[in-house]
């Protein structure tokens, strides 16, 4: 394991580096690039993350495509156009990861099951557990907290506080979006 891959963070896509598409496109999912939005501040605080030596992996639930909605070529067709867009900001991302099912498929890698991550840490040889998940839903707080890491919960997508008091499993941080999420990670060193 090299150095780089001590600090490992986990995030989300939709609602905590993008604007979230629900209620506002046709389908509620982000169906071509045009629709994906970067949210205020988040490529900054994601080179705050690459500077401070963080390797970075998305982990995505994207049912869309198993809805017909759009196809997995342009999924990955919008990834790469993000991953190109942050790249010339000087953020490098280690790895997207989605999952394209939906919970009928009862599949390993839709959140909040653990696949995606116990993927990534087989593929990039890292160790999930004690690191950070940072999401925008019960999901993403619920399979962070089965794979053993820090979740920390960002208001910027589809939850809002009052949600939390009907979830089982509760995020470990709550902050308002991306930015301080990862002011205070660092701030932890």
């Amino acid at each position: 394991m090299n150095a780089i891959d001590k600090k490992i963070i986990f995030i989300d896509r939709d609602g905590v580096i993008n604007k979230d598409p629900g209620g506002w496109v046709e389908t509620s999912y982000v169906t071509r690039w045009e629709d994906f939005i970067f949210l205020p501040g988040s490529p900054e605080a994601l080179k705050k993350l690459c500077d401070a030596g963080y390797g970075i992996v998305i982990i995505s639930n994207q049912g869309g495509v198993s809805k017909g909605f759009f196809t997995e070529e342009r999924l990955a067709e919008i990834n790469s156009k993000m991953l190109r867009a942050l790249r010339e900001k000087g953020v490098a991302i280690k790895k997207v990861y989605y999952c394209i099912h939906q919970a009928s498929d009862n599949c390993e890698c839709k959140k909040p099951k653990t696949g995606l991550f116990e993927k990534a840490e087989k593929e990039l040889r890292i160790k999930a557990a004690g690191n950070y998940f940072i999401g925008d839903g019960k999901m993403d707080v619920e399979a962070g907290s089965k794979a053993a890491l820090k979740t920390v919960l960002v208001l910027s997508g589809k939850t809002n506080v009052e949600m939390l008091r009907d979830w089982d499993v509760k995020p470990d941080y709550i902050f308002d979006n991306l930015a301080e999420a990862v002011d205070f990670i660092l701030g932890r060193k």
